[in-house]
This record gives C-alpha cells, sequence and structure tokens, in this order.
C-alpha cells in the first residue's frame, strides 16, 4: 500500500435535478452517468472512481431521495438512503436558495440519523450572483450537521477542485481499489442502455420519460472493422406512448437513435450501427419481475 494514501466510498445525494450526475461527470472528466432536466434520470448507484496521486474516491450517484410513487420509486428511495451509513463521505448537493422545502427536510432528517461525515454542495453558483452566495450558505448551515459547506457550479467547474479536497480530507488511509485507468464499474451494455435512454429522456414529452426503460438485446463486435452492431429495445407503459416514441413515419425514433449513437460511438471508440424497437409493457414499474428485468437490482431491497 501506497504510503499516507487514502481512499474511500462518497455518495452524492439530493432532491431530483440538483445536478448530481452532472458533478460526478465532472469530477471524474468523463461521462458515466446520463444527465436530464426530468425527474427519475438515474435509477441505480452509479460507481465512478477518481484517482490522484493522494488518494482514490469511489464515488456513488444514488437516484434521488424523495417520497415513493410505486415500487420503482420505493427501489430507488431505499437504496438512496441505505448508502447514506455504508460511505466514508455523504455530499448533500442542493440548488442556490433561500427557501428550504419539505424535500430537503425530509433529506436533512435522513441526514441527522447517521455518523457519516456531511458535505454541504450549494450548486449551480454559476445562476447567481456571487455576493448572494453567503446568504445561501447562511440559510442551510443550521439545517444539519455539517462538517463543510463548499458553493460550486457542476456545468462551469468553478470551485470543483475545493470538492474533491474537502473529500479527500475526511477520507481514511487505505489501499487503492481500482486501477488508475477505471473510472467505472458499470458493464458497457448497462452505459449504453442509459445513453440511449437519456436521449429519450431528452425528446420525449415530459409524461412519457418515467415509462420508459431501455433493454439491450445484442451487442456484438464485428469481425472485420472497427464496427459494433447494438439492438436495442425501449420499453413503455402504453399503447399511445409507443407511437409517441415511434414518431410520425417512425421520425421520433430516428432522432433517438442518432442521437444515441453518437454518444455511443464516443464511448466506444468505434462505429456503431444501432438498431432501435419499441414494446410496450404495461405497469413495468409495478412488477418486480419486470424490474429486475431491465436492470435494477432488488436482491438487498
Amino acid at each position: 500500500m501506497k504510503e499516507n494514501y487514502k481512499s474511500g466510498f462518497v455518495t452524492i445525494i439530493g432532491r431530483p435535478n440538483v445536478g448530481k450526475s452532472t458533478l460526478m461527470n465532472r469530477l471524474i472528466g468523463q461521462k458515466i452517468a446520463i444527465t436530464s432536466n426530468k425527474p427519475q434520470t438515474t435509477r441505480n448507484r452509479i460507481q465512478t472512481v477518481y484517482t490522484c496521486d493522494e488518494g482514490q474516491i469511489v464515488f456513488l450517484d444514488t437516484p434521488g431521495i424523495h417520497k415513493a410513487k410505486n415500487k420503482l420509486g420505493e427501489y430507488m428511495v431505499t437504496v438512496a438512503e441505505r448508502t447514506l451509513n455504508e460511505v466514508d463521505v455523504v455530499l448533500w448537493l442542493v440548488e442556490p436558495t433561500t427557501f428550504i422545502g419539505a424535500g430537503e427536510r425530509h433529506i436533512a432528517e435522513q441526514l441527522g440519523r447517521c455518523n457519516t461525515p456531511v458535505i454541504l454542495i450549494i450548486n449551480k453558483i454559476d445562476m447567481v450572483k456571487k455576493e448572494e452566495i453567503l446568504k445561501f450558505i447562511d440559510a442551510y448551515k443550521n439545517v444539519c450537521r455539517f462538517d463543510e459547506i463548499i458553493p460550486c457550479s457542476a456545468m462551469t467547474g468553478e470551485n470543483t477542485d475545493e470538492v474533491i479536497r474537502g473529500i479527500m480530507k475526511y477520507l481514511p488511509y487505505g489501499p487503492q481499489f481500482y486501477d488508475e485507468d477505471v473510472v467505472t464499474d458499470q458493464p458497457e451494455r448497462q452505459i449504453v442502455a442509459e445513453l440511449i435512454r437519456e436521449k429519450a429522456l431528452r425528446l420525449l414529452d415530459e409524461e412519457i420519460p418515467h415509462g420508459i426503460a431501455v433493454s439491450i438485446e445484442q451487442m456484438k463486435n464485428r469481425k472485420k472493422g472497427n464496427i459494433v452492431d447494438i439492438e436495442a429495445t425501449i420499453i413503455c407503459e402504453r399503447d399511445s406512448h409507443k407511437g409517441i416514441i415511434i414518431g410520425k413515419g417512425g421520425s421520433m425514433l430516428k432522432r433517438i437513435g442518432c442521437a444515441a449513437r453518437t454518444e455511443i460511438e464516443n464511448l466506444l471508440d468505434m462505429k456503431v450501427n444501432l438498431q432501435l424497437w419499441v414494446k410496450v409493457k404495461k405497469d413495468w414499474r409495478d412488477s418486480d419481475f419486470l424490474i429486475k428485468n431491465f436492470g435494477y437490482d432488488k436482491k438487498e431491497y
């Protein structure tokens, strides 16, 4: 083991859409977690790895903590809340505001029951005037016992080096868990499925994306040429949704496929032949079997 080397696990929590995945992608320097302005973007804990001379941070990007409305929601909340006691540091991301709503108070309550060091991250400071930041710190400082409060912008990268420095302060000394070049433990197929889902989330109407999942049916490298053939199915809950996802003359499905293919090619560093289908599985979010089938692991739930 390297001398004075630190290593440990960090979870990023917060209400949906406060920028958790954007921050993690920024810190890692690579896109792993999908981002969108729709709730329930991140459904599984995504493990990513940051390595430097001083130590190694393994990030768990959990689903947002919120009041559950169905079995998938319950699973997501359980995963997020259980993580708090399994890690070395908790990063709680909030928006730059002096209004502390019921959602934030619910999270503060969960944090009050855990003994892990908590760093409050006030994100999106690029959206506000610099002189207002002290007001936001003041509004939050007594909501919970914080070991540190760090304002930053995940979008622009401002002050994110302070986030790394803050985390390192509270990590225990320990071994390097992963090689230097590892950035995630996510299987490639899962990242590909999530990238397709991200494009669907961004391009579709508000109501539909909550009820979609993506299943990779096949992913095969061709023997000749730097090409991978991918067949994937977008699962939705209603026949009416299927029509919207496909679009007039297949136009929407084509847009989703084109946008996803570009990102998948960047990820895999090879040409991609992507074929998409759409299937209806009614109420899949309330079926234990289907939730598991689409890659949401309920073993510990």
